[in-house]
Parts: C-alpha cells; structure tokens; sequence
C-alpha cells in the first residue's frame, strides 16, 4: 500500500477512535487504571488490543499478496510471537490518492489481544511483525491501532 494511501487511511482510523474511545498508547497500559468500558462481566480481565492493517497491493505494480502467501506470513511472523491466539479478518480499504482518485483494495485485519502486564513486552514483537510484512510484500506500510479493553474468555 503506498504510503500517502496508508497514512491517510492509518490517520482517519486513528482520528475516530481518538473522538470515540480515547485510546491509550500501548505504553501507558502498564499504569494499571481499568479500561474505559464499564460493561465488560465481573470476571473481565485488563488486556491491550492491538489491530494491523495489511494492504495487499504492491505499489511497484507486482501481484498482489494472495490468501495463501498472508497465511504463510501469519504462520510464520505472527503464531510463533502471538501463540495464544489471535483472529484475522478480510476487508477491503479504501483512500483518496494524491490525484483525487478512491482507491480501494483487499485488505486484512489481526486483531491481537494479550494482557495488559504484557504490553511492553509485545510492542517490539508486533513491530518486528509490521517490519516483516513491509519488507516481504514491498509495502509502504502496516497500520497499527492499539487500545485497552476488557477481556473475559
């Protein structure tokens, strides 16, 4: 996805959640304040989320990023990082790029949930994880959103 596409999709995303939620940073979910929703069940436990956005067009032109080669990336980059669990979800993004254009392509979401101790510790992990996606599709970017919920499995 090329950069200008995802930085403007990365910045709305980002804008609404600022006006709906206020997330916190992944940093400050060591601080220990319960998260913001107070209808989780008794038993609800503070976890982080985080979400990725992975654009599946290449910006040099090349194919794009099939099902088959993101689960092999997930299988690879994400399960051994993230064994616990995590869920993947189809979608289709869309911008307007620097000509005016709605662009629009296929997409995929990772939802992450880990417990809140755990925060510091993963940040590098899911970097790593953005890092690699970028390096082996040629992509410009991978949006990440992070915010604090409560969890009861």
């Amino acid at each position: 996805m090329p950069p200008r596409r995802l930085r403007l999709a990365a910045a709305a995303v980002a804008a609404a959640l600022v006006a709906v939620a206020a997330p916190v940073a992944s940093a400050g979910f060591d601080d220990g304040a319960p998260p913001a929703a107070t209808t989780a069940p008794a038993g609800a436990e503070p976890f982080a989320e985080t979400r990725l956005f992975f654009g599946t067009e290449r910006p040099d032109g090349g194919p794009a990023v099939t099902d088959r080669e993101f689960t092999a990336f997930v299988d690879r980059e994400v399960t051994p990082r993230f064994p616990d669990g995590l869920t993947v979800q189809e979608g289709h993004g869309q911008w307007r790029g620097a000509d005016g254009t709605v662009v629009r392509e296929r997409s995929y979401e990772l939802v992450l949930l880990y417990p809140s101790a755990q925060a510091g510790a993963s940040g590098p992990k899911i970097e790593r994880i953005r890092q690699a996606y970028r390096q082996q599709f040629g992509q410009e970017s991978v949006a990440r959103v992070d915010d604090r919920v409560r969890v009861d499995f």
